[in-house]
């Protein structure tokens, strides 16, 4: 378990911070934007659980934010940090739990008729903006691996698209099963 005796350090006065193994990168790297990324997704599913859920949703949440947390790990933990062979936090069966998720969600809600604006009730309005969060995350993590400064755990990717994915459907639950999505009106102001 890690100990924070001290938040306050001034070590990042001067546009660095430290990564897992200690090393000091640029607070604007491709890195640190990725894994700040995922944990800005990570405290708005904490916004998100302060909303009315159903019970099936509510205790997913939890486990994606310590999902989240693995996968931030994997980004900000160098290559060799734990090792020549360092095996990654998150896993394959994450994802599965991932999928599995969203195939049950679809389930509970009709196929959608158009396509779907963010809001609706207050929790799908917090899930559509999760959904967009993780779609940042999904491409700044791509731009970390693009930039080739490090090996990046590929389910990273993979974890992030999906839970997009689930978040739509999510929303589109906590709208009354899909009842109550708000559709695009093309033209409606013009």
């Amino acid at each position: 378990m890690v100990r924070l005796d001290r938040i306050s350090t001034g070590t990042g006065d001067r546009g660095t911070t430290s990564l897992a193994d200690g090393s000091r990168v640029a607070k604007n790297s491709p890195r640190v934007c990725a894994y700040g990324t995922v944990d800005e997704l990570n405290s708005l599913i904490g916004v998100v659980l302060l909303e009315e859920l159903p019970e099936n949703i509510d205790k997913e949440l939890r486990r994606i934010q310590n999902d989240l947390f693995d996968l931030g790990s994997d980004l900000a933990t160098p290559p060799g940090a734990r090792g020549k062979d360092r095996i990654p936090y998150l896993k394959a069966h994450q994802v599965g739990r991932l999928e599995a998720s969203i195939a049950a969600g679809a389930s509970r809600v009709e196929p959608a008729m158009g396509f779907i604006l963010p809001g609706g009730r207050p929790a799908a309005a917090h899930l559509h903006f999760a959904r967009a969060v993780a779609r940042r995350a999904e491409r700044e993590v791509l731009t970390l691996i693009d930039s080739g400064e490090v090996a990046v755990n590929p389910l990273c990717l993979t974890y992030l698209n999906r839970l997009s994915d689930l978040c739509f459907v999510w929303a589109r639950q906590c709208n009354g099963e899909g009842r109550e999505d708000i559709l695009w009106q093309p033209g409606q102001n013009r």
